[in-house]
Parts: C-alpha cells; structure tokens; sequence
C-alpha cells in the first residue's frame, strides 16, 4: 500500500466515522472532503468539482421538481385519498395498499420526496382507524426503498451506478431495467410487513397528540356555524340570473354571505371566487353562510326561485383546497374599530367574508355584520386561501391568530393535475425510447410544467433536496481518489484472493453484502459512489459482463432497510412512527437476506454473467 492509498483510506476511515455520528451534517463532511482531497495531490481541484459537471446531478436535481409539480397539482394527494377510500377498515388491505401506492409513486420521483408527502396521510389514517402509527411507518419506508428498484431515475444511487458504467464506456441501463427485480421484491415485502408488523406493535400515541393547529370541524363547532350553512343552485327563472352580486346587495338586505360559487365546466366543477363584479349564471351553486334567522331560507328560496340542494358534512371541511378559514385579530390602531363589517366594506377590501365573531372567549351569536368592531376582537373569516395569506405579512388592521391545520393540505394548482400526469407521461416516454438523453427529457419536463403553471420557480428551487446533491458531487472525488491511488483495485483484488475460485454467483453476493454493509453506517447514494467501481474492476478481472454485477450495486444500496441512517427515507418515519435503532436492525436485516437471496437468484436470468 503507498502512502497516498493511505492517507485516502484515512479520510475515507474518517469520513464514515463522521457519517455515523451524524456530525457535522453529511452534506458538510462532503464538502471538507472535496476540499481537502486536492490537498493531498492524488487529484485536482478540477477533478474535485467535476461531480458538478455530471448530467446525472442535474437529473436528479430535475427530477426533484418533477415531484414538487406532481404534490403541487394533488396528484400525490389524490393518491392517499385514494388509498383511505380503499383501505376501508382493514389493517391488512391498508398495508398492502400503502405499500403498492407508495412504490408505484416512487418509481418516477424521489422517495425522500414520496416519504415525505405521505407521512401525513399515515397519521391521519391511523388516528382515525386506532392503529399505532408504528405498524405503518415501516412499511411506508420500506416500500418507498424498494421504489428505488423500479426504475432507472427512481432513486440516486440507480444513476451513480448507472453513471460508472458510462465512464468505464459501457452502455448504461435502460429505464426499466430494475423493474424485473423491483416487482418480485415489493411482492415479498408486502407479506413480509403483513407478518412483521406485529414487531412493530405498541401503544397507539396517535390520538394523545395534540394539534399544533385547530382544525376547520373545531372553529365550525365553536362559533356555531353547522347550522348556518346552505347550498342553493340558481334555476333559470330566478331574478339573480345575469345579476353582478354588487347589484344584488344580499349582505346588507337579507344577511346572506356568499362564501364560494360552484360553476359546471365542460369537463369539471371548479369553484369561483364571489366580488362584488361576479356576475351569477343558471345552474351555479351558491355555498351559503346565513347570518339571520334560519328559518327564512325557505322564504330565500321560494322568493328568489332557487333550489335546495344536499350538503354533505359542512361546506368548509368539504371545500377545504378551494375555501380556506382563519382567525384574525383587531389591531389597537385598525381602521375597523367603531366600523361594522358592512360599513368598512371588508369584503371588498381584503376577499375575506367574515363568519364569526369573538369577543374574549365568547362568540357573538346572532348577526354579526352589523356588530360595531373593537379592538381585540376576533373574527373568523372564510375566503380564498391567497387572499389570507396575504394578511400574514400586512399587520395594519389584522393580525393572523390562528391558521387552521387544512393549510398544510393546500394543493396550489389542483385544476393542473392532468398536466402534471401528462407532462410526467411525455418525460418518461421520452426516457423509455430514448429519444433524447435522459437528463434533457427531465429538463423537458420541468420546462412544461413551468409553461402550464403547474410549478413556479420558487418552489422549483425549494423542492431541490440540496444536501442530496452535495452529498453526490462530494463523495464522487473519493471514487476518483481511490482509482487512481491503485484502492479500487486493491479492493477487487482482496476480493479475488479471497473468493475467486468460488464462482461468479459468489461474488456476486460478496459485492451485495460488501454494498449492505458499507449502508449499515453511511447514505446508500455514498455507498454506491464507492462500491460502484470495485464491482466494475472486479466483473472487468474476472472476464465477466459488468451488468450483473452494476445491478447487485444498485439493489443492495436501495436495501438501505437495517438502519436510521441508511437512509433519509428511513431517517423521516423515526419520530412519526416512535421507532428505536433496534427497531430497524429487528425488522430490516432478515429483510435485507430475503432481498440478496432474490437478487442472487434474478441477476444471473435476466444479467447474464457471460460478457
């Protein structure tokens, strides 16, 4: 061994000490690694920073945004909408149905990303079905990593391996290579996880945790509003027809607020937001917020020629994307104190109708609209969720008190969603037939959601996992170290002193479990930087095809199941599902043998050892 090996060997030694004690962060330890490499002359600066050079970053980074444009149009909402509806009641259907869902999803987006969107939808669910939240975390993690074994793009270290393979001057993977492995795996574990969930058995915390936020149904309750709620169409003879609902006056002459209007499009419903210039149309549904006598919508109905119509639960939890609801107070020097809600015209000026008002700890029942306005007061307002963000930043009259939990629900452009599906159908055609290089197809498909508003650029940028990405372009200058300091062929060496007269299939699993056991202490994507070219070296040794042995790479690093730390997506279900390290090692490691064991199996059928 020469002293330069050496001395790289120490800071790879280093390297994993920090990446196990979580200190610094991963992302700074690859920085300080890129950093001082060139230090020690084994590589350039230049070769230090060509990991941000690589159309692979650039991918991965795109592909981020490809899945902040498939949360931002509710498609992934949908998706756990979907899977309550399903699910019903059973534990088993839900798990299953989880699991398959939340693979499926990964296939074309980060898992990271996938764990992150569905973490909520999890807790939801088992506070409501009086599951503990950790019968279901593990099986969310686990099927996000096995999303990884989907597709090409699916998870990073997919396109590391992929990216070793390029620079050695072999063809890279097509885009459903790993789907032959992917499939059979995901199979395996959901009866694994139908089976080891009762590992993972314990109290169920879910329902004792208190809301950081009030919910809608809560203010709905507390201000009384269940029973003022009305939804009534406008047949074509009512006198509203073709009226501006300035013109109409309905506030101040019949004590209506019109919260929300529901207009029928050719292919949709969408909801319209009510100003003064709204002019009303035949067959419109007008979402109601009464504030007089309740008695006197038949009189409403029959006078103005509308039709009742069914509302199921209450309009504001039902309408929750569209109609958002907030708790404002009056500031000391606002220009509403002494006014009325009518009389400063606070529709008109803020988009806000106000539902309710509180006064100390008591609402005020009866007609509010005409109630003179105090400094402190509380009032409860309903409108368009931009329209109350917007009094997040101006505290000139109102202060925010309270935001219900439903904003972190939002969906920001829920009328793209077939957009979004179309775009992502468009960027993994273009992958599949290779009709242009993959990184440009998923530039392609950034672009298009751009274009039809599905995302914009802030949260394009924000979406982008950063530390994902330094944690790449950072370990990338070891790989390179490592070659030309003579380590990777040490390593394959050790490897064929060790192992081969034993067989390719051998080998096969020494490098899966060469793979695991590197994810037992750092990130899986670190993982396949490093391994990535000992397997090439040794499949390039042994005379073998270099396939075979990419994809035993690739799969043992999405295997990321034995530890926290494999993963981030093992990182995010910690504190949700209440687990401990040994939680992990007790459920992943026979898992992870269950993985190589099939992996041993399918590789050589579908890889070929021969060149």
């Amino acid at each position: 061994m020469n002293t330069e090996l050496a001395f790289v060997l120490l800071l790879l030694a280093a390297t994993m000490v920090m990446f196990a004690l979580n200190r610094p962060r991963m992302d700074a330890v690859a920085l300080i690694m890129m950093t001082v490499l060139p230090l020690t002359g084994v590589i350039t600066m230049s070769d230090a920073l060509a990991g941000l050079s690589d159309p692979n970053i650039v991918l991965i980074a795109a592909l981020f945004v490809i899945g902040e444009g498939l949360v931002r149009t509710g498609v992934a909402q949908g998706l756990g909408d979907f899977l309550v509806k399903k699910a019903g009641s059973s534990e088993t259907r839900l798990v299953a149905l989880l699991m398959a869902i939340v693979a499926g999803v990964g296939s074309f987006m980060s898992s990271t990303g996938v764990v992150a969107i569905f973490i909520p939808t999890v807790l939801r669910i088992a506070r409501n079905a009086g599951i503990a939240a950790g019968r279901l975390m593990m099986p969310l993690s686990m099927a996000a990593l096995i999303s990884g074994m989907m597709t090409l793009i699916a998870t990073a270290p997919n396109l590391v391996v992929n990216s070793q393979l390029a620079r050695k001057g072999h063809a890279g993977f097509h885009f459903f290579a790993f789907t032959p492995f992917g499939i059979p795996i995901l199979l395996c574990a959901i009866a694994y996880m139908l089976f080891a969930r009762r590992w993972l058995a314990g109290k169920d915390k879910t329902g004792k945790i208190a809301a950081a936020r009030p919910r809608l149904a809560e203010w709905i309750d507390t201000y009384g509003l269940a029973e003022r709620e009305y939804r009534l169409r406008l047949t074509p003879q009512s006198p509203w027809v073709a009226k501006r609902l300035d013109q109409l006056n309905l506030r101040a002459a019949s004590g209506v607020n019109i919260i929300a209007i529901e207009r029928q499009k050719l292919f949709s419903t969408v909801i319209v937001e009510p100003t003064a210039h709204t002019e009303l149309q035949a067959g419109d549904a007008l979402f109601m917020d009464l504030q007089n006598n309740t008695a006197e919508i038949e009189a409403l109905c029959e006078r103005f020629v509308l039709e009742k119509l069914p509302l199921s639960g209450n309009f504001f939890t039902d309408k929750s994307q569209a109609i958002g609801m907030a708790e404002l107070m009056i500031t000391a020097d606002s220009k509403l104190i002494g006014e009325t809600v009518l009389s400063a015209y606070f529709r008109s000026k803020h988009d806000l109708n106000v539902v309710g008002l509180k006064r100390g700890q008591s609402p005020i029942a009866g007609n509010i609209l005409d109630e003179s306005l105090r400094v402190g007061d509380t009032l409860l307002v309903a409108g368009p969720w931009r329209a109350i963000e917007r009094h997040q930043t101006d505290f000139q009259d109102l202060v925010v008190l309270n935001m219900p939990a439903e904003v972190e629900d939002v969906i920001a452009a829920p009328n793209r969603a077939p957009i979004a599906i179309g775009v992502l159908v468009v960027m993994v055609a273009m992958m599949v037939t290779g009709i242009v290089p993959n990184v440009q197809a998923a530039l392609i498909g950034c672009l298009l959601l751009g274009l039809f508003q599905c995302i914009d650029m802030y949260d394009a940028y924000r979406s982008i996992q950063w530390q994902t990405l330094i944690l790449i372009v950072g370990m990338l200058p070891f790989s390179l170290a490592l070659q030309n300091t003579g380590g990777v062929d040490m390593m394959a060496d050790v490897l064929l002193r060790a192992l081969g007269n034993a067989g390719p299939t051998t080998m096969l699993a020494a490098i899966f479990m060469l793979t695991a056991a590197f994810g037992l202490f750092i990130s899986n994507t670190a993982t396949a930087v490093l391994i990535a070219p000992v397997a090439l070296a040794v499949a390039d040794e042994l005379g073998l095809s270099p396939y075979p042995f990419a994809m035993a790479v690739a799969l043992a690093a999405s295997a990321a199941f034995m530890t926290p730390v494999s993963s981030p997506v093992n990182t995010l279900v910690l504190g949700p599902g209440e687990y401990n390290f040994f939680d992990f090692v007790r459920v992943g490691v026979p898992f992870t043998l269950i993985v190589m064991l099939l992996s041993l199996v399918l590789i050589p059928l579908i890889f070929p050892f021969a060149p």
